[in-house]
């Protein structure tokens, strides 16, 4: 790849030729339809409505498609992937191709009976998401009365049917004191691994920053009680963390670069290097829908060449000895805070706005803000005082 940039909002793509291996691992975005409302949610604010969502047959067409280019691992997520009545059958297809299935589920919607009908499709693992260690605060992250309990007895079926668990801990500055308990809640459940991710900033979690961002002295704790547990719990549980991008020194390399590593399939089919990508707006990304192949828009559509490499890259990250380790960072960050996609992400320490980004983070975790605005079809619910 061509390291030097092109003139601002040109991207530079792939040289003629040149190709980018087909990731191992794709996340199938069934639907945006789910029961639960969580103030960070990973979807966008402007929802998909089931009328666009792919059928059954074009989603049987895409899992095909993913076996015959070399893809090997599938994972089912949503909003809640149960919500499609067709999910054991997709299941089905997958497996029957040689696929690994995952399903990454909020787990209320699922039945023993279904669970079952999912374990003799094919599926392989299971990740439950939790927001909380106790029903009060978990049941009032998710919007959904009720929802702890479920999860509890769901994780207990899945264990119960021999599959492997991994428990999704989002942490934010109104739960991050549960995280011990939250770690000591998936050994007890039998997961294999938890997943302790602080809230990333864009969509739906952007327009609650204020009542999410936790305080320095939080994340301070969070890394401890991460470094103890992996220590007392080696063999036992793996402990994934993931720090908040705001308070950051060196920013992640998102995905692991842009379309390098990873895509996602939105449920109308939109082909995108990260599950955030659609909030860049700048960029037109091309669905299953049309007429090239995923492998075609994967390797020469312009939205994916758009942020590959380095060569897109202005300065300072075009001198940046890390260029090759953090590919600039998070684009869909850099398009939240600067307006400009091609800008330095924020989280980074050479960023011109990075001071302002920790005092902005310091200042609104000081102010404690503490109402949601739920996720919904609607653009959002705000959280009724004393809720």
């Amino acid at each position: 790849m061509d390291d030097h940039a092109p003139s601002l909002g040109t991207p530079l793509g792939p040289a003629a030729g040149e190709t980018h291996a087909i990731p191992l691992a794709v996340l199938a975005e069934l639907t945006h339809r789910c029961p639960l409302q969580c103030p960070y949610c990973s979807n966008p604010v402007a929802l998909d409505p089931s009328s666009r969502e792919l059928t059954t047959k074009e989603w049987l067409r895409v899992i095909d498609e993913l076996a015959e280019i070399g893809v090997l691992q599938i994972h089912f997520s949503g909003g809640e992937p149960a919500a499609r009545k067709d999910l054991e059958q997709l299941v089905a297809r997958a497996n029957q191709v040689g696929l690994y299935t995952n399903l990454i589920t909020s787990a209320v919607m699922l039945t023993r009976p279904r669970l079952q009908a999912l374990a003799d499709a094919g599926l392989n693992h299971v990740q439950i998401s939790f927001q909380g260690a106790e029903p009060g605060i978990a049941d009032r992250v998710g919007g959904y009365k009720g929802g702890h309990a479920r999860k509890l007895e769901v994780a207990a079926w899945v264990r119960e049917l021999d599959l492997p668990l991994t428990v999704n801990a989002v942490m934010h500055r109104q739960n991050l004191d549960q995280l011990p308990a939250m770690i000591d809640m998936a050994v007890k459940l039998g997961a294999g691994r938890i997943e302790v991710a602080n809230v990333q900033y864009y969509g739906w979690a952007l327009k609650n920053r204020r009542a999410l961002m936790p305080t320095p002295e939080q994340v301070d704790d969070c890394l401890r009680v991460v470094e103890e547990a992996r220590e007392r719990l080696h063999g036992v549980l793996e402990i994934d963390h993931v720090l908040p991008d705001y308070y950051a020194d060196r920013p992640k390399a998102c995905m692991g670069g842009w379309a390098r590593q990873f895509f996602n399939i939105s449920p109308q089919g939109k082909v995108l290097p990260c599950h955030a990508a659609e909030t860049i707006t700048t960029l037109n990304f091309e669905s299953v829908r049309g007429n090239r192949s995923i492998a075609e828009i994967w390797h020469g559509s312009e939205a994916m060449n758009a942020f590959r490499g380095t060569g897109w890259m202005q300065e300072p990250c075009r001198s940046c000895a890390h260029k090759d380790e953090d590919f600039g960072g998070c684009r869909c960050q850099a398009f939240a805070l600067t307006g400009d996609a091609h800008a330095t992400d924020p989280a980074c320490a050479f960023s011109p706005l990075h001071a302002e980004l920790f005092t902005v983070a310091a200042t609104e975790a000081a102010e404690e803000a503490d109402r949601f605005t739920y996720r919904n079809f609607s653009g959002g619910t705000v959280e009724k005082d004393g809720a």
